[in-house]
């Protein structure tokens, strides 16, 4: 984004300063008198808060106006971050609030941050109340599991408690849930209170732990929320520690983690890393327990801070960590796997595209296909830059494939992009050039409203045959990219779920670079562009909709950028010139639509793994559970037979871990991979339509 990068200059901002005479947000009397220990802004974080404002407000993608309903927005945002599931305020601290909603708009430009330390202040007072509440319930604990009674586990919908006595009982049903999942997953009666009282004395001294900068970082990506869900701002702590994380980010198990409420995230899955290689560990599953070692004991880390938990899950090359994990789409009665891994640097080698060929009996006919799976769209740009003449690239490995592959007399080829979550833009668009002659691959237009034509310039085709592009929920960025390019020429067919649609850009900005000051600013992630197709489309929110779509667990309303409020809009801007390629043909894809449907109908497996999908989606519709042991039980292993049901149509192969780019190998066995048997076929089925006309003329 060069103009961008030139346009932010560092003397626009050094005449921005915090305004004294400005007005402030003025209080009445709070909830609680004010404590010695409260927690204060200082002076560089007002001047930061206008700051980020103003940069925001000139360069952010997204046009908006500094108004009531922005600040409106940005309140809920905040007491959202703070308390979640309204476990701590009272609805009468609710009111209080409520006369900020209108006035946080003013505040960001006047550096003014009495709302955010007032409503966190009060929290944490809040928080105290409920420890003393908690330590005296479980000094003698009355958890009787034969009542019948029930507890909601999804609490943002609720409202707020009226009185302590709601809040009470509200607290009261919580600790017994968690009591009796503790119970059913096999601890002793004798431990269970003495974990839990462990687990909330831990949360109490990480709120102790929390300070002024914590919080000025909250209240501020409460702005930035509002904005995008890609705008960040970092902390200058949380700053340093991203720039040293970066290289360290790959040694361990290969997973990127945040904290999510109580709860340590998974964010990524790093392609290399030994929970990739294992393949059970996901994007957005919550881990809850870690224990070292074979026979180490599991220690709970609910509501421990991410650094605390990083500690134990990182680790010395070649030891053994274990974890107690909780899917991202557990249902509500769902309970923890453990997932052992072993801990070691992540090999980028063993991320990089791999190959594989299968012969497919279609229509009485064999089919020779072969499969390429790309896990990300990575490339050494440092080697590339040094000329290096075996440098890391997705297209580089991608073209010696291809090239054994023709050797190996295929006749189509499937790219697997599922869980591809994008990489370098650059290798999406050499990657769409092996399969296209020259021309645009995406349009990239800026806040400026400036549109550039991302190009591919070399006019040979490595591969002209059949092409089917493999996508899930989880392909986003640059696989985007590529399988949107792909269908636009109507150069191969796309198959399997609606793409996650994020299709925007960010780039780093490092405030001290900016901003003359003696303090540490921080750094801010700032969305400045957005990925349009060749078609005109934006890629944002929509993703990448298949041509034939495959049953899906996931849904755009819980799993993608459309499920984020504030996710910037689709849109469209003007078609760029291109050449459709003669691959692909409408009437070709309502005849292999139709063929698709007719198996889906009528053959057993695929029909029994559609239904389970939805019984499956429905399930996770309902977040109530018993509070009654004998109940729960029943609730536990309806869900276990749900999740073992799809379990059975999971996607592993049992061929060589560590096949090359280079060797051909034909796995003997395979566990079944249905979305991928269903590719093929339609590949085999794409094919045929391809060669009838030559038979029929014969």
């Amino acid at each position: 984004m060069k103009s961008f990068l030139i346009a932010l200059a560092p003397v626009l901002l050094l005449s921005l300063q915090p305004d004294d005479s400005r007005s402030r947000v003025v209080s009445s009397r709070p909830p609680f008198a004010a404590a010695d220990d409260d927690l204060k802004p200082t002076l560089t974080q007002e001047k930061v808060e206008a700051y980020v404002t103003k940069i925001f407000s000139g360069y952010h993608y997204r046009k908006f106006t500094m108004n009531d309903s922005l600040s409106s927005k940005m309140y809920d945002n905040y007491l959202n971050d703070i308390d979640r599931a309204k476990l701590y305020f009272l609805s009468s601290d609710v009111q209080y609030f409520e006369k900020y909603r209108t006035q946080l708009d003013e505040a960001l430009s006047n550096g003014d941050l009495a709302a955010a330390y007032d409503i966190y202040n009060t929290f944490r007072k809040r928080y105290r109340e409920r420890s003393d509440y908690i330590t005296k319930f479980l000094a003698s604990p009355k958890f009787d599991f034969t009542v019948d009674e029930t507890f909601n586990t999804d609490r943002e919908k609720a409202a707020w408690a009226k009185n302590t006595e709601e809040l009470d009982e509200l607290w009261r049903k919580l600790l017994k849930n968690e009591a009796l999942e503790l119970k059913l997953s096999g601890k002793a009666d004798s431990s269970v209170v003495t974990l839990l009282r462990d687990r909330y004395k831990n949360r109490e001294r990480n709120l102790g732990r929390f300070r002024s900068e914590q919080v000025f970082q909250m209240y501020m990506n409460a702005f930035c929320e509002v904005l995008d869900p890609h705008t960040r701002y970092f902390s200058p702590a949380d700053s340093d520690k991203f720039k040293q994380d970066m290289y360290q980010a790959l040694e361990g198990i290969g997973a990127v983690l945040r904290e999510d409420g109580n709860y340590i995230k998974v964010v990524e899955v790093v392609p290399g890393g030994p929970a990739f290689k294992d393949k059970r560990l996901k994007k957005d599953d919550k881990i809850i327990g870690v224990a070292q070692g074979e026979e180490g004991k599991f220690e709970d880390i609910v509501g421990w801070y991410v650094d605390d938990a990083v500690k134990k899950i990182k680790g010395t090359k070649g030891t053994t960590v274990r974890l107690q994990v909780l899917a991202g789409d557990a249902l509500a009665n769902d309970p923890p796997k453990e997932i052992k891994l072993v801990r070691e640097k992540v090999n980028l080698q063993t991320s990089r595209a791999k190959k594989e060929i299968v012969t497919i009996n279609q229509n009485k006919h064999d089919y020779k296909i072969g499969i390429i799976n790309i896990p990300s769209f990575y490339r050494d740009f440092e080697g590339a830059g040094k000329r290096d003449k075996d440098f890391a690239s997705t297209t580089r490995d991608v073209q010696k494939i291809i090239d054994s592959l023709k050797a190996e007399n295929v006749e189509g080829i499937v790219i697997d992009l599922r869980n591809n979550g994008g990489g370098s833009l650059t290798e999406a668009i050499s990657l769409t050039g092996l399969f296209i002659p020259k021309g645009p691959v995406v349009q990239v237009r800026e806040s400026t409203g400036d549109t550039e034509v991302q190009t591919d310039p070399d006019p040979s085709v490595s591969y002209d045959g059949p092409v089917a592009v493999l996508i899930n929920r989880f392909s986003a960025s640059a696989s985007e990219i590529f399988a949107a390019a792909i269908q636009d020429y109507k150069r191969g067919i796309i198959l399997g779920e609606q793409t996650y649609g994020k299709g925007t850009v960010q780039t780093m900005v490092d405030l001290n670079q900016w901003i003359k000051d003696s303090d540490k600013l921080g750094q801010i992630n700032i969305t400045v562009a957005k990925f349009y197709r060749i078609n005109g489309s934006s890629t944002q929110r929509k993703g990448v909709s298949p041509d034939i779509e495959f049953p899906s667990a996931f849904s755009a309303e819980e799993y993608g950028e459309s499920s984020q409020p504030t996710a910037l809009p689709w849109d469209q801007i003007a078609t760029a010139r291109f050449d459709l390629s003669k691959a692909l043909n409408e009437k070709q894809v309502v005849k292999l639509k139709e063929k698709y449907q007719q198996r889906l109908k009528s053959e057993a497996e695929l029909k029994t793994f559609s239904d389970e999908l939805d019984l499956f989606r429905k399930a996770r519709e309902n977040t109530t559970v018993s509070l009654q042991e004998t109940k729960r039980k029943k609730e536990r292993e309806e869900a276990e037979k749900k999740r073992a049901a799809l379990k059975k149509l999971e996607t592993e192969d049992e061929g060589d871990e560590d096949e090359t780019t280079t060797t051909v190998k034909v796995p003997e066995k395979k566990k079944k991979d249905i979305y991928m048997n269903e590719t093929n076929r339609i590949l085999a089925d794409y094919i045929a339509l391809i060669k009838a006309p030559s038979v029929a003329k014969r």
